[in-house]
Order: structure tokens, then C-alpha cells, then sequence
């Protein structure tokens, strides 16, 4: 199985898992007289099989991401690599967004506020940083495809 299948598996059985805890909530307390429309006990037994499966899942892809190389560098570090990056370009464009905000004024009284940084450098950056993030993700994504899971 390739990296990138068991991401998405994980991804599957993390969703299951999810919507069992809904109809696990839906169905341990009800109405009295009422006849709960699952059985708790197949259900708690079915989230106990997806929750071993997913814990497997998770460790190999762990282990598979901990011992492949490219570039130099572990797959788990351009991972990080790109986590950091994503902060950085949404950080990064919250505060430009908050820079080139309009400020109404209504009369000369009012307090008026200036730029301390250039928006259009600072645009540039932000840029240059979200081409990085898309490069490298395109990058990781590949190495996904190509990638047998350990």
C-alpha cells in the first residue's frame, strides 16, 4: 500500500470513528420507554475495531514518515517544514489584511493611523512564502504517491 492510501484511510477512520461517537451519543441515553434505534454494544464494539485499526494506521505511517528520505531531509521534517510554513503565510496574511485595512474617517478630529510597514513589500513575502508552501506540498504530495507504507 502506498503513503498516500493510508492517509486517506486515515482520514476515512478518522471521519468514522467521529460519526460513531454521534450514534453512540444518539443512542445510550434515551427517552424512557423508548427502544434506542443501534444497539450500544455493537456500536461501542465496531468504534473499538476502527479506533485499533486507526492506531496501526497511525503508527505506520509514522514509522513510514520517520524513515523516508528526500532531499537530505525525513518526510516527518518536511512535514513540519510545511505546518511552520502554513502558519507563517496565514499569520503572515491576517497582518496584511489588517495593514491595508480602510480606516473611515468622519472628521478631521477623528484619530487617524499610519502604516508602519509597506504593504506592498509585505505583500511580496507573503507571496514568495505561499509559492514555497505550494511547492513543497506539491513535493510531499508526490512523494506520497511513490512511497510503500511500512
Amino acid at each position: 500500500m502506498k503513503l498516500a492510501e493510508a492517509l486517506s484511510i486515515r482520514a476515512d477512520l478518522q471521519k468514522k470513528v467521529s460519526q460513531l461517537k454521534e450514534r453512540l451519543k444518539d443512542n445510550v441515553k434515551i427517552q424512557e420507554g423508548d427502544v434506542p434505534a443501534e444497539d450500544p454494544k455493537e456500536l461501542f464494539e465496531e468504534l473499538e475495531n476502527n479506533l485499533v485499526q486507526l492506531e496501526n494506521l497511525i503508527y505506520r505511517i509514522n514509522i513510514t514518515n520517520t524513515k523516508t528520505i528526500y532531499k537530505g531531509s525525513t518526510l516527518t521534517k518536511l512535514i513540519a517544514t510545511k505546518d511552520v510554513l502554513s502558519l507563517r503565510v496565514s499569520l503572515m496574511r491576517e497582518v496584511l489584511n489588517h495593514t491595508v485595512e480602510r480606516e473611515d474617517r468622519y472628521g478631521r478630529l477623528e484619530i487617524k493611523y499610519i502604516r508602519t510597514v509597506d504593504a506592498s513589500e509585505l505583500r511580496k513575502s507573503v507571496d514568495s512564502y505561499s509559492k514555497q508552501l505550494r511547492e513543497l506540498d506539491m513535493e510531499i504530495q508526490s512523494l506520497n504517491w511513490i512511497t510503500e507504507l511500512k
